[in-house]
């Protein structure tokens, strides 16, 4: 008889947890991966993920127990925090909504990210700091991370955008749109700092739209994660510091980020 059981994972634990954010004023759903032996939790690396809810579908836990095997990446421990029914409204930009007043709660989930997730994170696992800390996430998940991560460059080394919402912009089209003046993560990006310790892993798919506003014939998603690479070369960044995988078969889909989330550990993460 054959059986439906997962094959059990050899290097990854998985715990699943609730907080009750005043911040958002909602119950967050999160899963911890942890690896099964951590020797010394200061030289552990955290990982933030967005869009939690989607990692079984990957399936996220057996690509990370598959890396720790091959002795690709080190010692991690990944959070992948779930989205709520107010996604749209959470994920964006902290400075600012978009045209359409998307993203109004950005700031309040950067402030649960910092004062109810992390200290949660630390209290449970006993850590008071990690060796460094990185965020990922997907479409609009993606630009939340990003988000976050530029206006707390202190607090992180590395970043993982995939089919990432870069599109974000402060009019509509109809309304006047320019890229170079309405684009807001490339606005941030060009009057903001240069911090040299920051890394960027850019993933796109060529199927992940059909859209081309300015007929190109580049889909704007493509477009979208070229100028902001752009940006950050013209800030100071280099080769070294920025990873760009564009995946001629990429779908905007779970299955095609989860084909693109090894590469992005085994180049953030290389032991």
């Amino acid at each position: 008889m054959m059986s439906d059981a997962k094959p059990a994972l050899k290097n990854v634990i998985i715990e699943s947890s609730k907080i009750e954010s005043a911040y958002l004023e909602r119950e967050v759903l999160y899963d911890v991966y942890l690896p099964s032996n951590i020797t010394n939790a200061d030289q552990t690396s955290l990982l933030l993920i967005n869009d939690g809810q989607d990692l079984p579908k990957m399936p996220f836990d057996k690509l990370l127990d598959d890396l720790i095997s091959k002795n690709e990446i080190g010692p991690m421990v990944c959070v992948g925090i779930h989205c709520g029914a107010e996604r749209r409204r959470e994920y964006g930009t902290s400075y600012s909504a978009d045209y359409g007043n998307r993203g109004d709660k950005a700031g309040l989930y950067e402030k649960f990210i910092f004062d109810e997730l992390l200290p949660a994170i630390r209290k449970k696992y006993h850590t008071p700091s990690f060796k460094e800390k990185s965020f990922a996430g997907f479409s609009l998940g993606g630009l939340s991370a990003l988000d976050i991560v530029w206006n707390n460059a202190s607090e992180f080394k590395n970043v993982g955008v995939f089919s990432g919402s870069l599109w974000w912009r402060r009019k509509a089209y109809d309304d006047g749109y320019d890229d170079e003046k309405d684009r807001m993560m490339h606005l941030q990006i060009r009057y903001g700092t240069m911090y040299p310790w920051l890394k960027f892993f850019i993933q796109t798919g060529t199927l992940d739209e059909v859209a081309d506003r300015n007929s190109n014939g580049i889909i704007d998603s493509i477009d979208d994660a070229l100028d902001l690479i752009l940006e950050l070369k013209t800030k100071g960044y280099t080769n070294e510091h920025i990873r760009y995988l564009q995946m001629d078969d990429g779908k905007h889909d779970v299955p095609t980020w989860g084909r693109a989330f090894p590469e992005f550990l085994k180049w953030a993460f290389k032991k």
